[in-house]
């Protein structure tokens, strides 16, 4: 009894096959699990090829049979979906109106294990389920032995591999070690010399040294001092570490500047010698670049300050506007006091216009901040705050072109603000001597909306298109610009799945055009 209990508890344990049937018709699929209900799988069904294939990615079957005739998708359709998502399992097509045509359409696209027609015959049903599970099972466990075979032939490859790699390091380390020293010390990014502290002579040198002085390494001479080599100077740099560090037999740091770039050099000498590894590093574009995020630090200190004066400047100028208006309503005002209120009431007005934009301007951007708004509103802000800027540059014409009742974007007005006054800031800043016309516009072009900043400057240079969007890229003098605003622009415009386009002639003057898309949803808001 306990030999049979075993038994029967070790069958229980064996994994069940799984049969997937597809068929549009209930009384075949009845029929069918009726027939293999006595066989040891599991039965899954699916009246059409659609829930086949949803019940195929969650049973993950062994074996498949469809119809072929089917409405939607036929049974060769769908076994070659089976074939692309389970390459294993066995597919069996059952039709009752078979045909020549079907059966090598069926057999060259989904790879058919047999085709049965309809009537059929149990005992040929079971044996053909029962041949398909076999050949799963066959090609389950060939698959497994490939996996082991490749397994085994890839780790044998490997101690192969490393056996031959430690014969041939013992024999590079024996016969070319010198060499091997001298190819790792080249091909070293960083410039690294071997410098005789008492002359300051070149002994060594890598190529990355040897491109500081736009020489080849072939050129390196021995003997010839490292700031005759590198900077044709007669005398020691300023700032050379290299003394001290012979003095402190220590390694030493120091800056030095040379040819309008500025270098890190570091030296750190041999024990017990007179000789010292220097090296040099390049640090003129990070100094740039610290200095053009202090300047960036500086204009975000700008508009949060901005912002505060708008806030205390927003009370007074609400009275202001106030008593203007409840001044004019008094009767007995003579025409020349309405006059002079009516102008203080604008002025305070467009103070207060002023104000607001200086309030969106620097304003930080968030997600809650981005909401449906009006492009040309938002430009038309934008222009607000630039135009003060021109009361000091009489020949500098700015001219709008604002379309009303454009379809309303999805974003952040306050950082597309930003963008309007960077590219009228870059347009100005192209117009030689403060002289000359900038226009502003918006409009709608298909499915998008956009605005543009023409100016009639001096252009962009072809080669330096495909740059000006970097970050740090500039051609203005140092002082004039960080470099930063296009770059952060162009971020901004695509964080809102907007596009830039660079229209540009080299003396007449450059149109940035920024397209935004309009959402389905809001193509129909006021």
């Amino acid at each position: 009894m306990g030999t049979l209990g075993a038994q029967a508890q070790a069958q229980d344990t064996v994994a069940r096959g799984r049969l997937l049937l597809v068929d549009d018709e209930e009384n075949i699929l009845k029929s069918i699990r009726r027939v293999l209900r006595r066989g040891e799988w599991d039965i899954e069904t699916a009246t059409d090829a659609e829930t086949g294939l949803r019940t195929l990615e969650r049973f993950r079957p062994e074996v498949v049979i469809s119809d072929f005739r089917m409405p939607g998708m036929n049974g060769v359709e769908f076994l070659t979906q089976v074939k692309l998502q389970e390459p294993r399992a066995q597919r069996i097509m059952l039709t009752g109106q078979a045909d020549q045509q079907a059966i090598e359409e069926a057999i060259n696209r989904s790879e058919i294990f047999r085709f049965i027609s309809k009537p059929w015959n149990d005992s040929h049903l079971v044996l053909t389920v029962k041949s398909a599970f076999e050949q799963y099972a066959l090609h389950t466990e060939n698959d497994r032995l490939y996996r082991v075979t490749q397994e085994q032939n890839a780790e044998l490859k490997q101690l192969n591999a490393e056996l031959e790699e430690r014969v041939a390091l013992r024999t590079r380390l024996l016969s070319t070690a010198k060499r091997e020293w001298e190819l790792s010390f080249d091909c070293m990014e960083t410039p690294l010399a071997v410098v005789r502290a008492r002359d300051f002579a070149v002994r060594r040198a890598n190529v990355a040294y040897a491109q500081v002085a736009r020489r080849s390494i072939e050129e390196v001479p021995s003997d010839v001092p490292c700031h005759q080599y590198l900077f044709g100077r007669d005398t020691p740099c300023q700032g050379c570490p290299l003394p001290s560090a012979m003095e402190t037999g220590k390694g030493a740091r120091g800056e030095v500047q040379q040819g309008g770039r500025s270098y890190v050099v570091a030296a750190y000498p041999f024990a017990g010698d007179d000789r010292a590894v220097c090296t040099y590093r390049d640090v003129t574009e990070e100094q740039a670049m610290t200095r053009r995020l202090i300047e960036t630090e500086k204009m975000a200190a700008v508009g949060q300050l901005a912002g505060g004066v708008a806030h205390e400047i927003n009370n007074p100028l609400g009275g202001i506007l106030a008593f203007s208006q409840l001044m004019s309503r008094d009767a007995g005002r003579s025409a020349n006091d309405l006059e002079s209120l009516k102008l203080i009431e604008e002025s305070a007005l467009r103070c207060k216009r002023i104000v607001e934009s200086l309030l969106k301007f620097s304003r930080h951007s968030r997600v809650e901040d981005r909401r449906a708004f009006d492009l040309s509103k938002c430009v038309e802000d934008a222009a607000v705050l630039f135009r003060a800027q021109l009361k000091s540059m009489p020949k500098v014409e700015l001219k709008l072109g604002l379309k009303d009742g454009l379809p309303k974007v999805y974003g952040d007005p306050g950082t597309l603000a930003q963008v309007v006054l960077n590219l009228l800031q870059n347009g100005l800043q192209a117009l030689p001597k403060a002289e000359g016309r900038l226009s502003l516009e918006t409009g709608r072009e298909g499915d998008r909306t956009f605005f543009a900043v023409t100016d009639t400057g001096t252009g962009i240079e072809e080669k330096h298109l495909p740059r000006i969007f970097e970050p740090s890229f500039t051609t203005k003098p140092p002082g004039e610009g960080t470099g930063l605003g296009l770059s952060i622009a162009y971020r901004i415009v695509q964080d809102h799945g907007g596009t830039f386009q660079v229209d540009t002639h080299v003396g007449q003057g450059s149109r940035f055009t920024v397209f935004l898309p309009i959402p389905l949803q809001l193509e129909r808001l006021p």
